[in-house]
């Protein structure tokens, strides 16, 4: 909920004028103003205050035709812009912005943001791609210039315009894994947004951008390795971009990340940044560490220096890693990134037809209710679609409805594969919503399980694995504590076998294929699921 009343203050001592774009509204419901007709005349009136207004126009809802202040209740609230929305669907328009405030005894008054323009399609030319590096190695920053254009001050000053989801504002939360968004026209040329901060700067990237590059900045804090592990595997990444300083070289944490980016199969790019701050003889000798750390894993390092972009995008791979290097603050490489971005290929979408998004997190939004946030895994989804949640504890799902889809504050009618949305839930609430779940279509047969088969491969670990070897298990968004039972009865460091895994403390929706990456003090691996056994539960 917006603290700043000034916005709503403002609205009210305008008023509403004939010929100009405020509308006051007390409330809109289904059943009165989108029947017999009301539905027209009220998108009439919808569009008439969007030109007015030169193509945006501002409902004030939760007040009288006077501008005194009503307040609906947060149900009402969010009736009223699940109507608002169609009234402007139909006018040729879309919802871009919502602020609210409370209005006394839990009631709530609000400012609605329609602009012209349909809510945009969904289409296969998005691609995500996942940071990864060491703390203070640039990820951010490097990204904050990639996204706006912009060249860094030497102190991070690009980093602060990394977001998190749609909503966060309204969350009062800032999150651990951030998001950024810039894109491409058909003819290569970069879409940028002077000012990501700014919810509308953000959206209009995504709404005329012919090919778009979201990106999963992770933590680069070894403390919060979990939340990297999340970040890289709970995403549907199309392409890994780990970071490098020049004044630093590759660290343990640099190992780590790499381990998991290239244990999961991620086409990877290591941007050696910060070349500003060193010497051409110490820009050298990083890059040969880096190659030399590449080879040790099995993969063959590609210089783009050396090499040129044109073959370097081409031969990227699971196999071949391409190695450039960058300045956020001189622009050095940004046009190379550029490049890889806009040519590569979408990767991660799945061949099924059905929809399905795990959880990576959730949160409330006032007059919204439930958001449950994520990458698509497959399919596509569609406001008003009937869905299943879970599992739950016990292994059930609840039913519930898709309010509304939003993608990097633009709200969608429909997402599709790779696109990393906030969907509004109606039927739940937010603390009944957590990371793990899943959400599938209504007729779909889920069944959750606690124990599944594995074949894995040991990264590290001091001594042998025996059973009841107790790991954080990270696979999609689920990080839950489960328990070994190896095959033989043990796994040595290096070692490649079969074990049982069971989920310690509840069951989830797992499938043959799908992969993770196992944690337990500096012991670690990853894994790939062969069989998956019904839940005792």
């Amino acid at each position: 909920m917006s603290a700043d009343r000034a916005a709503l203050e403002a609205a009210l001592e305008r008023g509403e004028e004939e010929g100009g774009h405020i509308e006051f509204k007390e409330r809109l419901t289904r059943d009165v103003h989108l029947a017999d007709g009301r539905m027209e005349s009220l998108a009439a009136q919808l569009r008439h205050r969007v030109l007015s207004g030169d193509g945006t126009a501002t409902y004030v809802v939760g007040v009288t035709d006077d501008g005194g202040i009503a307040g609906i209740e947060p149900d009402a609230f969010s009736e009223t812009m699940d109507v608002l929305s169609l009234l402007a669907e139909e006018a040729g328009a879309h919802i871009a912005d919502v602020e609210t405030w409370s209005a006394g005894d839990d009631g709530l008054v609000g400012i609605a943001t329609i602009t012209e323009g349909s809510m945009i399609e969904s289409d296969d030319g998005h691609i995500v791609v996942g940071t990864a590096g060491h703390v203070d190695h640039g990820k951010s920053t490097l990204v904050g210039s990639l996204i706006t254009g912009q060249a860094d001050d030497g102190n991070g000053f690009t980093r602060s315009f990394l977001d998190v989801q749609p909503h966060e504002v309204e969350r009062g939360l800032s999150a651990d894994l951030s998001y950024a968004v810039y894109g491409f026209e058909d003819d290569g040329t970069p879409i940028r947004t002077e000012n990501p901060d700014r919810k509308a700067d953000r959206a209009a990237v995504v709404e005329s951008a012919d090919r778009l590059v979201s990106f999963v900045d992770t933590v680069g804090h070894e403390p919060w390795l979990r939340t990297t592990i999340r970040g890289l595997v709970g995403q549907k990444l199309d392409y890994g971009l780990l970071v490098v300083s020049a004044d630093d070289g590759p660290t343990k944490t640099t190992r780590e990340h790499l381990g998991i980016l290239l244990a999961t199969e991620l086409p990877t790019i290591v941007a050696i940044t910060k070349s500003d701050l060193v010497d051409d003889e110490r820009l050298d000798a990083v890059e040969r560490e880096v190659e030399r750390l590449l080879r040790d894993v099995g993969k063959t390092p590609l210089g783009v220096e050396r090499y040129g972009i044109e073959q370097a995008t081409a031969e990227l791979s699971e196999t071949v890693v391409p190695i450039v290097r960058t300045s956020a603050v001189e622009g050095e490489g940004l046009a190379a990134l550029d490049r890889f971005f806009e040519r590569l290929p979408k990767r991660s979408t799945e061949s099924r037809d059905t929809f399905r998004m795990y959880i990576d997190r959730s949160y409330s939004v006032t007059g919204v209710g439930a958001v449950a946030s994520g990458t698509v895994n497959s399919g596509t989804v569609e406001a008003g679609d009937e869905l299943l949640l879970g599992p739950m504890a016990d292994g059930s799902f609840r039913e519930v409805e898709v309010r509304s889809i939003e993608m990097h504050y633009h709200r969608v009618d429909s997402a599709t594969a790779g696109r990393i949305v906030g969907i509004a839930l109606k039927g739940v609430k937010e603390p009944d919503v957590e990371r793990g779940m899943v959400l599938l279509p209504r007729e779909a047969d889920p069944e959750p399980v606690r124990e599944f088969e594995a074949e894995v491969m040991v990264l590290n670990h001091p001594t042998r694995i025996r059973s009841g070897y107790e790991p954080v298990v990270h696979l999609e968004t689920v990080s839950e504590a489960a328990v070994f039972d190896p095959a033989g009865g043990k796994l040595l460091p290096g070692d490649t076998g079969e074990t049982t895994v069971r989920f310690k403390f509840r069951p989830y929706l797992v499938e043959e294929g799908q992969r993770f990456v196992f944690r337990e003090g500096s012991s670690k691996g990853v894994g790939t699921i062969t069989s998956v056994g019904e839940s005792d539960d």
